[in-house]
């Protein structure tokens, strides 16, 4: 198994920022964003790393990039250490498959979050008011069951350590201005609808996601991870069955073990046990093959 990388400290680099899972250090006209294994639920980092996460987080991510430029310009300039600059070479053995080297751009103060089936935080929603974010849904839905179309829910985006909060489109519009709120509304379902033809091919469901957009040079370009097991649920088309919570190929499967040992989802988070580690990794390596059709030495 390949060893675990918790944190990046590369001392000839400007390390910026520490996200719940990257590592970003600017390098002057560029950044340089090192997925790491870490791990969070409930926007709180996990004490033990998932070896090789990271990795597969970055190729996924890369996967999906080159599929979507269609449809969006997005930050990356190369996922290839080869093309990094000189002063990341002596990192080289850390950098390969987990970093990409980004464009600067500025970060809209939202998360995108488009939903195809109610689940997580939506379920909950839905039970209580039968609404998500404000769009009213159908009656009678049942946990986990598709939507008559997916739906952009969005969310502000907090600090690390801090949770998300729902949002409906009137705020969103008030916080990034209505043209900008329409045209992220769009691209958000156009790249979700995208990624979820392709990856029914693949035997896996989309079920909900979130995207990043930022401007850069006054273009808005796609930009962080896209389509991930961090960043969406993926679920097995071979065991999908409306009605509960489905089997996961993502963090979910962290979740549930959170849920069990009763944690109160406020720092600091319990140890994972090594079975649940191992079955994490497992899953996200899953996922990956799945997606790519590639087997991977991570």
């Amino acid at each position: 198994m390949t060893e675990a990388v918790k944190d990046t400290r590369f001392p000839n680099l400007n390390l910026v920022k520490q996200g719940k899972v990257r590592d970003v250090y600017d390098l002057g006209e560029h950044y340089l964003m090192v997925a790491t294994d870490r791990i969070s639920a409930y926007d709180v980092i996990m004490p033990d790393p998932v070896p090789g996460k990271g990795k597969v987080l970055n190729q996924i991510s890369l996967f999906w990039f080159e599929i979507m430029a269609s449809l969006v310009p997005h930050h990356i300039i190369s996922g290839n250490p080869e093309d990094f600059p000189p002063e990341c070479s002596e990192y080289k053995d850390i950098l390969t498959d987990r970093a990409m080297l980004v464009r600067k751009c500025e970060p809209l103060p939202i998360e995108c979050v488009v939903r195809g089936y109610i689940s997580g935080s939506g379920w909950k929603s839905y039970q209580e008011n039968g609404t998500v974010c404000g769009i009213s849904l159908p009656a009678g839905l049942k946990e986990s069951d598709r939507l008559p179309e997916p739906i952009f829910t969005p969310s502000t985006k907090e600090e690390v350590g801090k949770h998300d909060i729902n949002i409906d489109f009137a705020e969103t519009a008030r916080r990034i201005g209505k043209n900008m709120a329409e045209k992220v509304r769009e691209l958000s379902l156009a790249i979700y609808q995208k990624g979820v033809e392709l990856a029914a091919e693949k035997g896996i469901i989309i079920a909900d996601t979130k995207f990043e957009f930022g401007l850069a040079d006054g273009e808005l370009i796609l930009i962080d991870e896209v389509l991930t097991p961090d960043s969406s649920r993926f679920w097995p088309r071979s065991s999908y069955q409306p009605g509960g919570p489905q089997m996961s190929f993502d963090k979910q499967y962290v979740r549930d073990y959170l849920l069990s040992v009763k944690w109160d989802k406020k720092p600091p988070a319990p140890s994972l046990p090594e079975e649940v580690i191992r079955n994490t990794r497992q899953k996200y390596l899953e996922a990956l093959t799945l997606l790519t059709g590639k087997e991977y030495d991570i």
